[in-house]
């Protein structure tokens, strides 16, 4: 049970399709509810798993009903990737570099969106793998005033010659007192692991009271089953009772 509509953004100059799922007490209640967005968030992509998973999170009360929003992607690399100055990193894709837009979206057009047609609690969480996990990253560093929970699974901080990891003491010294959670997990890929070890060092030695956060180790899971293996823990860490 999900609803379906576009956005006509005019940060990103193109139309964009929105998936949200609403847990199934929605229409009986009159709470509003925290919003878990999603970038990968197509029905062909990773939206129908997470919404699985919320659904039963919910049902077995490990966390309290939440909304769902995924945003369907177009061109993804383009969206989820901050700027590099790295030759190979620029082949991924045609163009690259477009997170400032795409978050710029998220915050000025889409949440507004939501708020406009659901009941939204001010509470809002973010998760993605991969490209996604870098972007969440990312935004957790640089904008980390937008959500309250950001949940990174694999992310690609190979990315700018680790530009995320180099700058992530300097911003973490800028976090905002409003409490954070961040939780990141890395599978057995060597360019991805390498960077979250250096991350959890850099967050261990920061050491600040208003951020939460947990780094999980999974070298048992690839970086195509890793979304999957922990997206269930990652959810009850991040929204849990």
């Amino acid at each position: 049970q999900h609803e379906t509509f576009t956005i006509n953004s005019e940060k990103l100059n193109e139309k964009r399709v929105i998936n949200v799922w609403v847990p199934k007490d929605y229409t009986k209640s009159t709470d509003s509810l925290t919003v878990v967005y999603m970038p990968d968030g197509g029905i062909q992509e990773d939206f129908p798993h997470v919404a699985n998973t919320l659904k039963k999170l919910i049902k077995d009360k490990k966390i309290e009903p939440v909304i769902l929003v995924g945003i369907e992607n177009i061109q993804r690399r383009k969206d989820l990737t901050p700027k590099t100055e790295v030759e190979d990193d620029k082949k991924v894709a045609p163009i690259v570099g477009g997170s400032p837009d795409f978050r710029d979206f998220i915050n000025d057009e889409l949440f507004p969106e939501i708020e406009k047609r659901f009941r939204t609690k001010n509470y809002k969480a973010i998760i993605g793998e991969s490209l996604a996990g870098l972007f969440i990253t990312e935004t957790f560093l640089e904008s980390p005033q937008m959500f309250d929970v950001y949940i990174a699974i694999d992310p690609s901080l190979w990315w700018n010659n680790q530009y995320s990891v180099k700058t992530a003491k300097q911003n973490l010294e800028k976090l905002p007192s409003k409490p954070i959670k961040y939780w990141f997990a890395a599978s057995d890929a060597g360019d991805i692991n390498r960077n979250t070890v250096q991350l959890e060092t850099i967050l261990k030695t920061t050491n600040l009271p208003q951020l939460k956060w947990f780094y999980s180790n999974e070298a048992k899971e690839t970086h195509a089953t890793i979304y999957r293996a922990t997206e269930e823990k990652a959810l009850i860490w991040g929204l849990g009772k």
